[in-house]
């Protein structure tokens, strides 16, 4: 599968290649990324089933690290900085520890490697999704509105139609393969490591300091797989340290 990428700018740098999170695209990196230029060359990827990559039945991460490992070889890319945020931030550990030669350093954005069950947040947006009745749906700000009775916090409902996408004859559809990350989200949730993987390189975890995403508690298993990890939490960001707190994620990554 060839992957969709932003080259956000940079040529002649140092390569760092960017993953996004569920429901996300390299379209959320355009700004971090384009600050993250003045040291790299920046580029962002759409994994599949998401943002303008293909789409396939096959959405788990042996599939995700596949594509992007394809990417590199398509690219000629020797080792590079691989960034990955959230669902992202689960694949890169995955290449990370199963082909380490690809990668020079690693970072990892608001996510550990463990179990996640979200207490049925995200499943409840995907099962909103879901029930949104295209036909006929007259704008975006209408799907906001329908959505509201299964998506509570504003912002992700905004966030979740980024993914509408307008047709010339008016009607909407998804851009992202709903049915087949619905039904991966079982797995998607799930530690996207083995036991005893490990990846020795340098490592940086960006953690935000509002988020529930990595506790104190997932220190250690963090430490367990990538020894050289330095855990660093950006205080008042949530989820999304590259747009809560930019300029500081930004300062954090080119240290």
């Amino acid at each position: 599968m060839v992957l969709f990428h932003r080259d956000l700018g940079g040529a002649g740098l140092p390569p760092l290649i960017i993953l996004h999170g569920i429901l996300g695209s390299s379209r959320n990196w355009q700004t971090a990324g384009r600050d993250l230029a003045a040291r790299y060359h920046v580029r962002a990827l759409d994994l599949r089933n998401h943002g303008e990559s293909p789409h396939g039945d096959e959405a788990g991460f042996a599939a995700m690290e596949g594509d992007v490992a394809d990417w590199l070889d398509a690219q000629a890319l020797g080792p590079v900085t691989l960034l990955g945020h959230s669902l992202g931030g689960k694949v890169a550990m995955r290449l990370a520890c199963h082909q380490p030669g690809r990668i020079e350093r690693l970072i990892v954005v608001d996510i550990a490697p463990r179990d996640y069950a979200w207490g049925g947040r995200q499943r409840a947006e995907f099962v909103a999704m879901n029930g949104l009745d295209l036909a006929g749906l007259p704008s975006r700000a209408e799907a906001e509105r329908r959505l509201e009775a299964g998506v509570a916090d504003w912002a992700m409902r905004k966030f979740i139609t980024t993914n509408l996408a307008s047709q010339p004859d008016g009607r909407w559809r998804w851009s992202i393969n709903l049915p087949a990350l619905t039904a991966a989200l079982p797995d998607l949730e799930k530690n996207s490591l083995a036991p005893g993987e490990r990846f020795a390189g340098p490592a940086l975890f960006i953690i935000g300091g509002q988020s529930a995403y990595v506790r104190p508690a997932d220190h250690a298993g963090i430490l367990a797989h990538f020894p050289a990890a330095r855990i660093e939490t950006i205080a008042g960001a949530g989820h999304n340290p590259h747009m809560d707190a930019r300029a500081e994620f930004v300062r954090r990554v080119l240290a």
